[in-house]
């Protein structure tokens, strides 16, 4: 019998992270010793509060469906954090509880995605952008995002793209994979340029917005009264918190789009795990020392990191501003992203990603993450520079 699949799952796309993790994996099981510097993941355990309010959930007979928007209290206390950490007031029926960060551009991609429509997204940036506007049927129109621009944009490029089959724009400041930061100044224009396109709504990825290092300020796009009624947030616990494998999320949706958002969770998910939910209430109202302790870990690592890659032949790396993840530019090598990617993990025993996993512009580049210890590090980039001589 011959299967024939949609259309659709042929330009369908993955994240190569997870592919590299099963590698790595299996590279283990056989013995092999690999340093993992490759997922989006921090190696701290999530915060001991959080996890007794998880019992306690648990114990107190969280056990069923909840509400498809979330339950109340959790999107009561996201609300309070926005308030407290963005100064903008929002209703909680907004609010879209969700397991974990993908459903949020999920739903925005099929809301807006079909075929004549542009979405704009970031080049490199997230996998998924890219593969889900092409699964909708939409055309997926690069931002790129330069190096000698500390991998930020130009507000007056970026409206130079917009077309009238424009529909969607989305933003990741600080972003993954560059660790780029967007400045106020060009949020600022970019937000006036799309008062000349009121067809345009923004859905703007803050999932990094508390790994911030140097001083740098997290703009949202909430901020902006003038376009928060065709704005979408995405945000969660797990880079923050270190509860990715909890599988939790939220985005902030105009009123006009709220229920649309509502419908896509009843017909995917239904609703979002009822203990993971009570434990990110402790998360957002709990002491908040862990957050910072591990954003001060982070910091160091960043410059152990950037200072290791830049003493290897032929890889120059800039300093990211935000995240934890530094885009070293490895064209000195002579290699491919791809093929350095693979000579990395399987004969150096080093787990990374390919630039271009990241986007066509991605290539020249591997992303190094330094969600690991000092030491991982100082041995995966040690290994990196003895395999890169050797050859």
């Amino acid at each position: 019998m011959s299967t024939r699949l949609a259309e659709r799952m042929s330009v369908l796309g993955t994240e190569t992270a997870f592919e590299v993790l099963a590698k790595a994996k299996a590279l283990e099981a056989a013995g092999r010793d690999i340093v993992h510097l490759h997922i989006g993941a921090p190696d701290f355990q999530t915060p001991e509060n959080i996890v007794e309010a998880a019992c306690k959930a648990l114990r107190d007979g969280y056990h069923a469906y909840t509400p498809a928007k979330g339950l109340p209290e959790v999107r009561e206390a996201v609300c309070e954090d926005i308030a407290a950490r963005r100064a903008v007031e929002v209703n909680p029926e907004q609010v879209l509880i969700v397991p974990g960060g993908k459903p949020t551009m999920f739903y925005a991609i099929l809301m807006f995605g079909e075929p004549g429509v542009e979405i704009l997204y970031p080049n490199p940036g997230f996998p998924i952008y890219e593969s889900m506007i092409r699964c909708s049927g939409a055309t997926a129109v690069p931002i790129e995002l330069r190096e000698e621009q500390d991998f930020s944009f130009s507000a007056e490029a970026v409206l130079a793209q917009i077309t009238p089959s424009t529909r969607l724009l989305i933003l990741n400041t600080p972003a993954n994979p560059t660790g780029g930061v967007v400045p106020r100044t060009e949020i600022d224009a970019l937000v006036v340029g799309l008062e000349d396109h009121p067809q345009v709504t923004v859905l703007a990825d803050e999932i990094y917005s508390r790994l911030l290092y140097d001083g740098e300020e997290h703009v949202s796009i909430l901020e902006y009264a003038s376009i928060r009624e065709r704005a979408i947030l995405l945000d969660g616990w797990s880079k923050t918190y270190a509860m990715t494998g909890w599988r939790l999320g939220y985005g902030v949706w105009p009123a006009s789009l709220i229920r649309e958002a509502e419908r896509l969770q009843i017909n995917s998910v239904s609703c979002t795990n009822a203990v993971a939910q009570m434990a990110g209430v402790e998360a957002l109202r709990g002491p908040q020392d862990a957050v910072d302790h591990m954003r001060a870990a982070f910091d160091e690592r960043r410059a152990v990191i950037v200072e290791e890659l830049n003493r290897i032949p032929g890889v120059t790396c800039r300093m990211p501003k935000g995240a934890f993840y530094a885009f070293a530019n490895t064209s000195g090598t002579g290699l491919s992203s791809r093929e350095l990617e693979g000579r990395l993990l399987n004969d150096a025993g080093v787990a990374t990603i390919s630039g271009t996993s990241f986007g066509a512009l991605g290539e020249g580049y591997v992303r190094f993450s330094y969600a690991n210890s000092i030491e991982n590090i100082r041995e995966g980039v040690h290994r990196v520079r003895e395999h890169l001589e050797s050859v």
